[in-house]
């Protein structure tokens, strides 16, 4: 009897400390989860960032430039120090633009769930601008801070935040494309080059133009093509806020059809959009050479990113292909 009894009581606390450990397994899942999804990108990593891609050195970032070599450098820079790797044999994917040689960089974070690492999720943001533009105080450079060294910096810090845990279970593709001035360009070519590769595209978040927040509306930031996928109303979903919204002007200019979003979606007929802040009245200085660093938000651009990272990582996670075409 006395055996039975010691053997019983080895058993129980055998069971307790197990449950225990699992216990304490999952609460720290959790609460590693939790506090990313909380994002800590600073506005003064934004600034640093912005400060690098739309200063006067790089010269616009113009396709073929220097400046925009420089950029590209500096893109891959930031890849390499948090792991994420190049997709191709290297980050640059060279393409011509209108006979000048220019390329996308494309990053590559590999799922973590065996079956659904094939399914494949784009964020997105052209790397280029213009160059120069019409002279103010002796000044032609246009930085394209807003345009769009602002949607690259949100692309650079989310790849740093995803790649910092690792648990994304879609395959991720970071993409600061080229030539988006020329005419969509670089998304056009990669869009056309992973087609032919046969990757299951489930979805492209773009970024384009979020430097400074919108005037007077209940919502964050919009999204373009708003009506033709549930994109809008997922996203809002899982970052549990009103987090963005349908600007009729963004219909009325049909800006859905001008962002890198679009040749993925004509490609691949899956949701591919554009999340912006720039509403035809926040924002004077588009394709100006007064579209600096020193007018961007750089509080409200860190709170947005924060803010659009639940969504992100719960669109590389769920089980199934949530966000679908209208």
């Amino acid at each position: 009897m006395k055996q039975c009894l010691s053997v019983l009581l080895i058993f129980l606390v055998f069971v307790n400390c197990k449950q225990g450990t699992i216990a304490q397994s999952k609460e720290k899942d959790t609460s590693v989860t939790s506090s990313f999804l909380k994002g800590n990108v600073t506005a003064g990593e934004v600034e640093e960032i912005m400060n690098f891609l739309a200063n006067d050195k790089l010269e616009g970032r113009d396709t073929g430039s220097k400046g925009l070599e420089s950029a590209a450098q500096f893109v891959e820079k930031e890849f390499k120090e948090v792991g994420v790797r190049p997709y191709f044999e290297k980050y640059k994917d060279s393409f011509l633009a209108k006979g000048v040689e220019t390329f996308n960089v494309v990053g590559y974070l590999e799922g973590i769930d065996k079956d659904l690492k094939e399914e494949f999720v784009i964020i997105g943001a052209h790397l280029d601008h213009i160059g120069t533009a019409k002279e103010v105080n002796g000044d032609v450079i246009a930085n394209g801070a807003n345009d769009n060294a602002a949607g690259s910096t949100a692309v650079i810090s989310l790849a740093k935040q995803l790649a910092k845990i690792k648990k994304n279970k879609r395959s991720v593709l970071f993409v600061l494309f080229g030539a988006e001035e020329k005419g969509l360009l670089g998304s056009k070519h990669l869009a056309k080059v992973l087609k032919e590769k046969n990757i299951d595209l489930y979805t492209m978040v773009n970024f384009e133009m979020i430097g400074v927040p919108l005037n007077e509306k209940s919502y964050e930031a919009y999204i373009t093509g708003y009506e033709k996928s549930n994109m809008a109303d997922k996203i809002n979903e899982y970052s549990k806020s009103e987090l963005v919204g349908f600007l009729p002007k963004a219909k009325e200019f049909q800006l859905f059809q001008r962002s890198d979003n679009y040749p993925f979606y004509k490609e691949f007929n899956v949701p591919c959009q554009t999340i912006s802040t720039f509403d035809f009245t926040n924002y004077n200085y588009y394709h100006h050479v007064d579209d600096e660093v020193s007018e961007m938000n750089f509080e409200f651009m860190a709170k947005l990113i924060n803010n659009c990272l639940p969504s992100i990582v719960n669109i590389c996670r769920t089980p199934t292909k949530e966000i679908t075409l209208n």
